[in-house]
């Protein structure tokens, strides 16, 4: 596997983006990005039913979209990188190994997991842009992120929600710690302004995130981490499940770089914004 996915790391880099694009421009992609568990009770995750199914009987559809279908999704695409393997069809491999590498890295972010989710109930509001945007981007370069060999998975439907579980679980501190960090910092040294092209940007001032990072004692790290051990996993299993199909043949074949398509829908789908 490993020829194939290196020949083709900058498509699946430049496409790992395309749920982001798809989120505002088809209807039904942004429930795949979160589950919002604790809409369903404190302590949901660890009892809302694993399988879509059940999950559709027991709640119905309509309620389960409304929360977030994260974890229900991450299988749906991994069934459908397995049949892409099996077809031997280079462009769905790589469209759906990129979009599937997007849906894990999701569900393995705290906030991704809880209605909560950009600390608008707990006056914490700009939380999930920090944690997941603002950390990576001035501390990542000195993250250990190697991760080994890829393991196969006996059940990813499990594996997806132990993921949104270990993510959940880690709520309490994303919130607390940043809560008891401000309560040291005044605003002038909570933010700082940079230049985002043209504009002056208000940003969570280097040393708060810092300090933020060393409190949470590299969270963000680990779970990156997490990310990128799934997604290998997961590649790998789709392919195992497939029957190990010879990706020889594929290399060298010209991908189209754009697989997303703007629908008609473009700026007018309400979503949620995870960002800011």
């Amino acid at each position: 596997m490993i020829g194939f996915y290196k020949e083709n790391i900058v498509y699946i880099t430049e496409n790992a983006v395309n749920p982001d694009k798809r989120r505002y421009a088809v209807k039904g992609e942004a429930e795949k990005h979160y589950v919002d568990a604790d809409v369903y009770g404190d302590s949901a995750v660890y009892t809302l039913p694993r399988y879509w199914d059940e999950a559709v009987e027991q709640y119905g559809e309509d309620s389960l979209r409304k929360y977030g279908i994260a974890p229900w999704n991450v299988q749906f695409v991994q069934s459908r990188l397995t049949k892409a393997f099996k077809d031997k069809n280079a462009k769905a491999i790589l469209r759906l190994s990129a979009d599937l590498g997007h849906y894990i890295g999701d569900i393995n972010v705290p906030l991704h997991t809880t209605v909560n989710y950009n600390g608008q109930l707990t006056g914490q509001e700009g939380i999930h842009g920090f944690w997941e945007s603002r950390i990576p981007e001035l501390l990542s370069a000195d993250f250990d992120l190697f991760i080994g060999r890829a393991e196969y998975i006996q059940n990813t439907q499990l594996a997806a929600w132990e993921a949104v579980i270990q993510a959940h679980e880690a709520m309490d501190s994303v919130l607390h710690f940043e809560k008891k960090l401000s309560k040291k910092f005044s605003d002038d040294k909570k933010y700082s302004f940079e230049e985002r092209g043209t504009i002056n940007t208000k940003v969570y001032s280097k040393p708060f995130t810092i300090a933020y990072d060393q409190m949470l004692d590299g969270q963000v790290e680990r779970q990156m981490k997490r990310s990128i051990k799934m997604i290998a996993d997961f590649w790998y299993t789709a392919w195992v499940d497939a029957g190990q199909p010879d990706l020889t043949p594929l290399l060298n074949q010209k991908i189209p770089e754009a697989t997303w398509q703007k629908s008609s829908q473009e700026n007018k789908v309400k979503a949620r914004n995870h960002e800011f």
